[in-house]
């Protein structure tokens, strides 16, 4: 019911600022994510971290495969909290690949919560490959943690991911997080940086309202 609701909502936006692109339904499937993610019975250890955080990286499909050789990737948004509240969304991509004995499909809803200055402009980066920067501390909020408090420790970015409705500590050692300059002009008509969109606002699409209201109700 009320993700039924949550979708009448997106319809109520007006159409002009919702044309029906890829950047849109990325925004509004992250929108879908952040509801069902911080309203989950289980979530009160991220909601605490998404209180304190700078900022969130959603990415609300990505998709692992794969029989012997593996990946995964997907599309995520990037959006920033100041003093005026959650930006507007940047446009980014997650993949990683992998080789071993393993088969199957895995369809996951990951946000990486940034707890510090450095984490942030770490991702404001065009690329960072998590891991590959001892100086920033990335740490996995699931399986083996005990608590935010616990994950958070000394920790610029924590990452968590539901998986089929269950809360995943999946690694994501060796993921490639890339910014998609291509969709933020697509979003917002001209070309622009992570860092004018996310930092300086310089530019707003309408569309994204329900996932910068949704981030204000669960963040506080």
């Amino acid at each position: 019911m009320i993700r039924i609701l949550l979708v009448a909502l997106l319809a109520l936006v007006p159409l002009a600022a919702r044309a029906q692109t890829e950047q849109q339904a990325l925004v509004d499937r992250s929108t879908l994510t952040v509801q069902e993610i911080f309203s989950a019975k289980d979530s009160s250890d991220v909601l605490a971290l998404l209180r304190r955080s700078k900022g969130a990286l959603i990415c609300p499909q990505v998709f692992k495969a794969g029989f012997i050789i593996g990946g995964s990737g997907g599309g995520c948004v990037l959006t920033v909290r100041d003093a005026q509240g959650w930006s507007s969304p940047a446009f980014y991509t997650i993949g990683s690949g992998s080789f071993g004995l393993q088969a199957g499909v895995q369809d996951s809803e990951i946000v990486l919560m940034i707890l510090t200055e450095k984490g942030l402009h770490a991702i404001l980066d065009s690329q960072f490959k998590i891991g590959a920067d001892a100086s920033i501390a990335v740490a996995a909020f699931g399986a083996g943690i005990e608590g935010a408090t616990t994950a958070a420790l000394r920790a610029d970015i924590v990452s968590f991911a539901r998986t089929r409705g269950l809360f995943a500590g999946i690694s994501l050692q060796g993921s490639l997080i890339s910014s998609r300059s291509s969709w933020n002009q697509a979003y917002y008509g001209r070309p622009l940086a992570a860092q004018q969109i996310v930092l300086d606002r310089a530019a707003d699409n309408p569309g994204s309202a329900p996932l910068r209201g949704m981030l204000a109700k669960f963040s506080g």
